[in-house]
């Protein structure tokens, strides 16, 4: 695989899954229906691990602009690689989100809760005050990719379970303070399914709630970049 191929077909397998759980947790007359927090996590958990050992070995496994844009500005990685990296992101998001809508659609259209409906695409916050959510957001993904900077790449010494630290780092986080925002801490993960939330057919649906988008695309690439200075002036 290409580079961008891997970020690409990662990124959208990890949407598929970790959407797809929300959805099967969120959605009325659903196998998994009021699955809770728990089951979202975990979800979420085998999403990373999964998309992370997929991609590894062809590029890195990021699957996440943070991480790209933090590894740029660490000098860990070619800024003239960035645009691509972020498109192939981009791209994956959406079309996970659109499996996850093909595969969950009656259920959307039985769904009478909009909000509940873009849940399954996008997060939001608990507690809607952007400048505390973007704290969250910031902070959280500052642990994150801090964690990473320290996460041996998948594929080194456990082969394809290499990938679950990364995927622990994000449980941890969910668990720990996730509750707030639904820890995006990926750009992409936001912003691709909420584009496809905004343009899908999708009977009842409310607005994409344009005006907390930024949260989550701006917050985790500060607290990357934040992540990134600390790690190579302070810590490596």
């Amino acid at each position: 695989m290409t580079p961008f191929l891997a970020e690409f077909l990662g990124t959208s397998i990890m949407m598929i899954i970790g959407n797809g759980v929300v959805a099967n947790v969120v959605l009325p007359k659903t196998k998994g229906n009021n699955g809770g927090l728990i089951s979202i996590v975990l979800g979420w958990t085998i999403a990373v691990f999964v998309g992370v050992y997929i991609s590894n070995s062809a590029s890195g496994a990021h699957l996440n602009p943070a991480v790209t844009i933090a590894f740029a500005s660490a000098g860990k990685f070619s800024w003239v690689l960035v645009p691509s990296y972020l498109l192939a992101q981009l791209l994956g998001s959406m079309l996970g989100a659109f499996v996850v809508w093909m595969v969950y659609k009656d259920h959307f259209n039985a769904c009478e809760h909009a909000g509940d409906q873009l849940a399954c695409f996008s997060t939001g916050p608990s507690i809607r005050r952007l400048p505390q959510n973007f704290i969250v957001e910031t902070v959280a993904s500052f642990i994150f990719i801090l964690g990473i900077f320290y996460i041996k790449p998948a594929g080194v010494e456990l082969g394809t379970f290499s990938a679950l630290p990364v995927a622990l780092l994000v449980a941890g986080i969910g668990f720990g303070i996730g509750g707030p925002t639904g820890w995006a801490i990926n750009p992409a993960r936001d912003l691709g399914p909420r584009i496809m939330h905004f343009v899908l057919p999708i009977k009842g649906k409310g607005p994409s709630d344009w005006a907390y988008a930024a949260i989550p695309i701006f917050g985790p690439i500060v607290g990357g970049i934040l992540a990134a200075i600390i790690y190579v002036q302070f810590l490596q």
